[in-house]
């Protein structure tokens, strides 16, 4: 296996990375300028996923060529990585601020979400994953969840399924999301479900092994549309990569305590009651995790109670062990190993 196809099934940092189909994007640009003239809006923020960075500039000029004259248009530079990952700064300073590529997870007047749904059809890929799903005449029970980019064709998704003789089980998760279905990257509460297999429709793996590893009790088959490929999660190299950290962490005699100060991701009280219980742990308080920051510290050892993926993608550039909260409850002895389980967020901010 070659590195890259190791660091895809283990460190998850290239996950859903080589896209194999073009997509076009519907910016929603109309409705960015009425939502300006209805407001008389003189200055617009835009912010992008890391993905569609390299669009901001043309996105821009489209929009420029569009609004009325002495309209300013901003780009934030922050790095995005969900709609819990907010660009605050433009926001206090912008009279419309538009978020691209992510549903809503706060209502907000001064926000304009726009999902950008993905082009791809769903159909091609379903029908290969029917290798890999439980014939419908012995078990017709399957969950299905997709994400944000996807959510246009959910019901085209429920009805194939069920043209084919499957019972589709969906639902809502909580408050952290808006459509009936759909998983992120740190929540997987709507395959909360009466099926032992669930079908995930979309790209990367990162999601369907955060829901296999919530979930262990069911077949997590990942229908990717934009990588064409199909396949079972299979949570074993995940799990070793995480288990190697936490017993690289069990000597550890000081502890940094990650609190993300992005908008979405704050955990205050998890990270008060690490630091509260362990003389020896110490907050840290920052809006961008990365290994450089961390290293300056010198501690032995890290928890980020901040977003799940700063741990899971990112965790086997950090110099020091990095560990999710229940994590470091089992490096300190405070739960047994077998306990080892995926970090999701639930609820609102």
């Amino acid at each position: 296996m070659s590195q890259d196809a190791e660091r895809t099934e283990g460190d998850l940092r290239n996950t859903g990375m080589a896209l194999k189909h073009e997509r076009t994007w519907d910016y929603e640009l109309d409705r960015i300028v009425e939502e300006v003239e209805e407001r008389d809006a003189e200055k617009v923020g835009l912010q992008f996923p890391e993905g569609l960075k390299r669009r901001a500039p043309h996105v821009a000029d489209d929009l420029r060529a569009l609004l009325p004259d002495g309209v300013r248009v901003l780009i934030s530079g922050q790095p995005c990585y969900g709609a819990c990952d907010l660009d605050t700064y433009m926001m206090r300073r912008t009279d419309v601020f538009v978020h691209f590529g992510h549903s809503p997870m706060k209502d907000s007047e001064k926000i304009i979400y726009v999902p950008l749904f993905s082009n791809v059809d769903v159909e091609p890929i379903m029908e290969e994953s029917l290798a890999e799903l439980a014939d419908p005449d012995d078990d017709p029970d399957v969950g299905l969840v997709t994400t944000a980019q996807h959510m246009n064709k959910f019901d085209e998704m429920r009805a194939w399924l069920e043209e084919r003789g499957f019972t589709v089980h969906t639902r809502r998760g909580d408050d952290r999301l808006t459509h009936e279905g759909q998983v992120l990257g740190c929540n997987y509460a709507s395959a909360d479900i009466d099926a032992e297999q669930v079908l995930y429709v979309g790209g990367g793996k990162f999601h369907p092994l955060g829901l296999a590893m919530e979930h262990p009790d069911k077949n997590v088959v990942i229908a990717d549309p934009v990588n064409n490929a199909v396949s079972v999660a299979d949570t074993e190299k995940f799990l070793k990569q995480r288990y190697a950290s936490v017993h690289k962490a069990m000597d550890a005699e000081t502890w940094g305590v990650v609190f993300c100060t992005k908008i979405g991701q704050g955990r205050w009280e998890v990270a008060n009651d690490i630091v509260e219980s362990n003389d020896d742990a110490y907050l840290l308080t920052m809006d961008e995790v990365t290994p450089d920051r961390l290293t300056q510290f010198g501690f032995d050892a890290y928890v980020n109670t901040g977003c799940p993926r700063i741990t899971t993608d990112d965790g086997p550039q950090f110099k020091r062990p990095m560990l999710t909260p229940g994590e470091y409850e089992i490096a300190i002895g405070e739960k047994p190993l077998d306990e080892l389980s995926f970090d999701t967020f639930h609820g609102t901010w």
